[in-house]
């Protein structure tokens, strides 16, 4: 019995592997995509408030809440900060695991070609081995018939 080509063993791991590159990819982008949206509500947010702050700008506004709506600005500008902070790293992450998953997916199309040569050159002898049984066959036919 023809023991198991070690490389199925290889293209089952380098498999494996690729899987588990390819769900940390997605959840990389799902990251991505969340601090996105949160950067995008934190933006709206400001615009909003400074929406109803211009409205409000015929009237009069007392000094302490002329105050407190500049500090508040501040606080949301400092928010926004930190969150294209944060979407900047989850993209570099997202960058990373990509570029993972890619090597990962290189490699088991590398075991798979490999295997497929096997296969092929192992079909050639299986070919050239029957064509030799088969001249052989002739060739006793042959020599029978004399």
């Amino acid at each position: 019995m023809a023991r198991p080509d070690p490389l199925h063993l290889v293209l089952k791991l380098a498999v494996e592997a690729e899987e588990q590159a390819s769900m940390q990819l997605r959840s990389a982008e799902f990251e991505l995509q969340r601090r996105q949206s949160q950067l995008t509500a934190l933006q709206n947010y400001r615009l909003d408030y400074m929406k109803q702050m211009e409205q409000q700008q015929g009237q009069s506004i007392s000094a302490s809440n002329y105050h407190q709506f500049h500090q508040f600005v501040r606080q949301v500008d400092t928010a926004i900060g930190q969150q294209i902070h944060a979407v900047k790293e989850a993209d570099n992450q997202k960058q990373h695991r990509q570029v993972n998953w890619q090597t990962k997916q290189q490699k088991r199309k590398a075991v798979e070609l490999l295997l497929a040569n096997k296969a092929e050159k192992a079909k050639l002898a299986e070919l050239r081995s029957e064509q030799k049984m088969i001249d052989e066959f002739a060739s006793q036919q042959f020599y029978r018939r004399r």
